[in-house]
């Protein structure tokens, strides 16, 4: 599933720079995810940079409306990374 970028968001800058998808950048209030890039870092990391970096417990958390599978999420990279 993708990921979403909550209310607690502080704007730090951590995530966005981060992201190999580039499915983060900055919305009318705080930092948010497009879910049709994000691969939770299937194909690049073993575990969600932002996550990783984000100085606020909980602020990126799984999109609860967008539930996909790790198949998916792969095929989603393929997409973004290996298309022609």
């Amino acid at each position: 599933m993708a990921l979403l970028i909550t209310k607690k968001c502080i704007n730090c800058d951590m995530c966005e720079p981060e992201c190999p998808n580039q499915a983060i950048s900055m919305g009318a209030e705080y930092y948010e995810i497009d879910a049709d890039r994000c691969t939770e870092c299937v194909g690049h990391y073993d575990a969600p940079t932002c996550q990783s970096v984000c100085p606020i417990d909980h602020t990126i958390v799984a999109d609860p409306a967008r539930v996909e599978s790790n198949n998916a999420l792969w095929e989603k990279f393929v997409i973004l990374h290996h298309s022609a």
